[in-house]
């Protein structure tokens, strides 16, 4: 009798669904929001008024379709309770306190993700946080990175680029004398200020590249060959789009500032999104000659 249950065809895959802690995660992540609320209204609300964190809509969202997209491979996962996740979540919980009393977002934020790791390793275990490593890992984007941090990036981006946009308009001959972030022109002066630092763009594309290697590329180490190549695009392109409004601006004033100069960023994005591509397929290119190669060597030997 025993043998002939076991034998039913579909039970093993019945029981292994049923072994998945849905519920339970969801209770505790139900918890985890309502005791978080204030942190998360807080955020969302950033996500809203702040330019540079308008990609943060998209993060939670992106990151879920890729754990709903796994779940064939976490059907597999015997779920196997890890008690060293409820010390993650008193962590999280603790720094959730710490960063609320002393005002400091930042720790207040990510205490929400350590917290859910907690969750996560507590119900499931290790495996199933390996197996969401990397959406986890993408739901730091959607957490604007600390003042001070913001603060020491910026003015290096402004300089820079003002630098570059200095040097490029004496090229193509139209004088200009930079004073720190300042361009005086002959039409006007123009303020690389910190909307146009660049930070903006770093962000979105950082996050965006690590999206697009997931979705067209099987290999991890691509994923952070395009993060780190984005840095160098999404500065030389703000570079750039400073240029370009010290051109527009000898013609018309009112073509630095505005709804052109608006239209100009996302132009300039777009392109850096392009030249980001082209390089994922130049990469692609090149490892596939070394493998080539390799094997052609390995051939060759007797």
């Amino acid at each position: 009798m025993s043998s002939y249950v076991k034998s039913l065809p579909g039970e093993g895959q019945t029981a292994r669904r049923e072994a998945v802690p849905w519920v339970s995660i969801a209770w505790f992540g139900a918890l985890l929001i309502v005791c978080y609320a204030p942190v998360l209204v807080r955020l969302v609300s950033q996500w809203a008024t702040d330019e540079d964190m308008g990609h943060g809509f998209f993060v939670p969202v992106i990151a879920g379709y890729i754990v709903w997209q796994r779940r064939a491979e976490l059907a597999k996962i015997q779920p196997k309770t890890n008690y060293w996740g409820l010390a993650v979540i008193v962590w999280g919980l603790l720094q959730m306190l710490v960063g609320a009393l002393g005002a400091e977002l930042f720790l207040a934020r990510t205490a929400f993700l350590i917290s859910l790791v907690g969750v996560l390793l507590f119900l499931w275990g290790t495996r199933a946080v390996r197996e969401l490593a990397f959406p986890l890992l993408l739901l730091l984007f959607m957490i604007p990175i600390p003042r001070i941090i913001y603060s020491q990036i910026t003015l290096p981006l402004q300089l820079f680029a003002s630098n570059v946009a200095a040097h490029i308009l004496e090229w193509v001959g139209i004088p200009v004398v930079r004073e720190g972030n300042l361009l005086e022109l002959p039409s006007q002066t123009l303020n690389v200020v910190d909307a146009c630092s660049g930070i903006r763009s770093l962000l979105s594309l950082s996050f965006l590249s690590l999206i697009y290697a997931y979705f067209f590329d099987k290999k991890v180490w691509m994923r952070w060959a395009l993060l780190i190549a984005t840095v160098p695009i999404a500065i030389a392109a703000n570079a750039g789009r400073v240029t370009i409004a010290g051109m527009m601006s000898e013609y018309r004033a009112d073509l630095a500032e505005g709804a052109p100069h608006l239209f100009e960023g996302w132009v300039l994005f777009l392109v850096a999104l392009v030249i980001l591509i082209g390089f994922h397929q130049l990469v692609n290119r090149i490892y596939r000659l070394v493998v080539v190669h390799r094997t052609a060597k390995q051939g060759e030997r007797p």
